[in-house]
């Protein structure tokens, strides 16, 4: 995102027809906990030792070890998808352009500001698709992810 919001979305449910590029919406927050990664490692298959391994995280230079990266991208969906901007969702199409800035680590409370960068009509305009740009912070300011989503959406014509 390149600071270019211009007006943030209260709480409220959003279709489309609502939403304008450069609107944007603060999610909560999530704590994330040892258990979370630890299930998340179970639930994936990825036990990379970075991931269970304090010792080994810290000879690679971080301060313990790390969540996985997928693990921060699924949390902050699910904060996108409990925030007090309700955008009406049809599917997710796709994430892009996902990067891991820098490392998540238990105890780290992450959320997300999220704009829209991009909307369009489906080809037979019943509903839209919004890339959304997420920017995920922790508690200290601190840019650990960023990425795209696209979402179809419904439309406020199809109430």
């Amino acid at each position: 995102m390149n600071g270019t919001h211009k007006s943030e979305l209260s709480a409220g449910k959003y279709f489309y027809d609502d939403l304008i590029v450069g609107a944007f919406f603060r999610t909560g927050r999530i704590t994330v906990t040892e258990t979370h990664i630890i299930t998340f490692a179970g639930m994936s298959g990825d036990f990379f030792d970075v991931h269970m391994d304090d010792e080994f995280a810290r000879d690679q230079g971080f301060p313990g070890r790390i969540a996985h990266g997928l693990l921060g991208l699924c949390l902050v969906d699910g904060l996108k998808n409990r925030a007090e901007a309700q955008l009406q969702a049809v599917a997710s199409l796709g994430w892009k352009e996902w990067s891991f800035k820098a490392p998540i680590v238990a105890g780290d409370s992450i959320g997300a500001i999220i704009a829209v960068e991009e909307m369009r009509l489906t080809s037979s305009g019943e509903r839209g698709i919004v890339h959304l740009g997420f920017e995920v912070g922790n508690q200290d300011g601190v840019i650990v992810q960023s990425g795209r989503n696209a979402l179809l959406m419904r439309r406020r014509i199809e109430e």
